[in-house]
């Protein structure tokens, strides 16, 4: 039982991000609650306006009984307690600075979110969907749009059911 994950592209709007020329190369990471955080594993160059960067990348976090429990248990507690924990996924845009000057640090520059609360209700996953990203350092403002596929139903399915039982 997983969880897939697909990073598929990037694109941004006319914003500070779209100006900033110290933001060159853009990858993203990917965090479930507290658990994991996976990123792509290719930097690629920031896009210009109306461009989009593709990524294709694929990841699959396993949620099955005998070897995720505690992930497992964060699922159920999230579609039993609403109001208890986050229930999205995050995933955080991240500048990554030019191999010339490596003493610049990495800095998050958006946040884009998926609800699986949101996937289990409707019940249907999301596929290549456009996701706001917003901006790390005023929330209310949108600096693009990150595509994703999330395949989460059957296993919050499975993992509602379990639930029924306890």
């Amino acid at each position: 039982e997983k969880i897939r994950i697909e990073i598929i592209s990037l694109a941004l709007t006319e914003s500070r991000i779209a100006s900033d020329e110290t933001v060159q190369q853009l990858f993203v990471e990917c965090r479930l609650y507290n658990f994991l955080a996976e990123e792509t594993p290719l930097s690629l160059p920031k896009p210009t306006s109306g461009q989009r960067i593709h990524y294709n990348y694929s990841n699959v976090i396993h949620v099955d009984k005998a070897n995720n429990r505690a992930r497992r248990e964060y699922l159920k507690s999230m579609l039993l307690k609403p109001d208890l924990h986050t229930d999205s996924l995050r995933f955080t845009v991240v500048s990554d600075p030019p191999e010339d000057e490596q003493d610049l640090e990495c800095e998050d520059i958006g946040f884009a979110y998926v609800s699986l609360r949101e996937i289990f209700q409707k019940q249907r996953d999301i596929i290549e969907q456009d996701t706001d990203i917003f901006d790390s350092q005023d929330d209310s403002a949108v600096i693009g749009k990150l595509k994703v596929t999330v395949e989460a139903l059957h296993a919050l399915r499975s993992v509602y059911e379990e639930c029924k039982d306890d």
